[in-house]
């Protein structure tokens, strides 16, 4: 797989959750021998925020966008904010470029949260928008409810069945790209 697969981080939250699992995904697409990168809406710049930025798009956001679109596919970690997705994992969606940035795009789903629904909700919310804008959904979701019990201090898992859950969706998700891209 010559392009990378971007691993969202769906947070700019300091030291959230979200970019813990996304590093873990990283280790694992690693492991497997295909590249992958990890992007946290922290890294979004300031200036996309202007209200100008719906027009014309600052050139500190152009490197960002250039990702999604060098990407074989994307893997997003999502946590549940009130029920739903975090605001800001929305507002990136809609500052990139239509259609092209998902469509026809592999796209992956993790969700995190620290109540029992491991953010299913957000998920199936993005699925919609991903569906929407003509992305090839994976299937194989996977939830991680109580995240805050599973991970450990330094961000590790520490319940290996969440671990084996996310190597499988990982392992699966390469597939599911080189079917799509050829």
């Amino acid at each position: 797989m010559p392009k990378p697969i971007l691993i969202v981080s769906g947070t700019n939250r300091p030291g959230a959750n979200a970019l813990k699992i996304a590093r873990i995904l990283e280790s694992l697409y690693r492991a497997a021998g295909v590249d992958a990168e990890v992007y946290s809406l922290e890294a979004m710049p300031r200036e996309i925020f202007d209200p100008a930025s719906y027009a014309t798009k600052p050139a500190a956001f152009a490197a960002q966008q250039q990702r999604v679109l060098d990407a074989a596919g994307l893997h997003l970690v999502v946590p549940e904010y009130n029920g739903g997705f975090p605001g800001v994992l929305k507002y990136w969606i809609d500052m990139l470029k239509f259609p092209e940035s998902f469509e026809r795009r592999p796209v992956a789903f993790v969700g995190e949260a620290a109540g029992v629904w491991g953010a299913i909700r957000p998920v199936e919310q993005l699925q919609q928008i991903f569906g929407y804008r003509n992305g090839y959904i994976y299937p194989d979701r996977v939830f991680i409810p109580q995240v805050h019990q599973k991970l450990d201090a330094e961000g590790k898992l520490n319940v290996p069945e969440t671990q084996q859950r996310l190597e499988a969706q990982v392992r699966g998700f390469i597939e599911f790209v080189r079917a799509v891209r050829g």
